[in-house]
Order: structure tokens, then sequence, then C-alpha cells
């Protein structure tokens, strides 16, 4: 089982992993900002995005609406822009 990622952490880099929401490993109750980024690297393509869109969806219910996805093209990383209602 993979470490918890810290609030500390979170706050510090504005981003939080897929993984780490799917598996319930992230607070994100201290985190003090309005957005914040779901980063995905898991998988190739359509696996990223439909482990971003899942972790998405798992933060909806509380609170956080999504308001864009994005694959950068030379690092292969997809990410969930996420807001605090």
């Amino acid at each position: 089982m993979a470490a918890q990622e810290t609030p500390d952490h979170i706050i510090r880099t504005r981003a939080v992993t897929a993984d780490a929401i799917l598996a319930n490993r992230a607070d994100l109750r201290p985190y003090p900002y309005r957005l914040i980024s779901i980063v995905s690297h898991r998988g190739i393509g359509g696996d990223q995005v439909t482990q971003a869109l899942a972790a998405a969806e798992v933060l909806e219910t509380f609170g956080w609406q999504l308001v864009s996805v994005s694959e950068f093209a030379s690092s292969r990383i997809v990410h969930a822009i996420m807001r605090r209602q």
C-alpha cells in the first residue's frame, strides 16, 4: 500500500493524484484553496482520462466541481482541474 499523500504536500503542490483519491488516501479537509489539480499518471491515453474522471466524480460528492481535463503531450500526464463550490 502506498503512503498517504500528506495535506502539506497537497497544499504545497496544489495537486493530488487520482490514485490517492480513488484509494481514499488523500485528506483534502485542510486544503485552503478553491482550485486543485487531480493528476493521473497511470495507464496511457484513455485510461488516464478515465482514472482522472473517476477521481473527479469522487470529489464531486464532497462539493468540488470539474472545470477542465487536459493532457500535456510532453509529459503524457492528465490533469483534471477541480473547483470547490
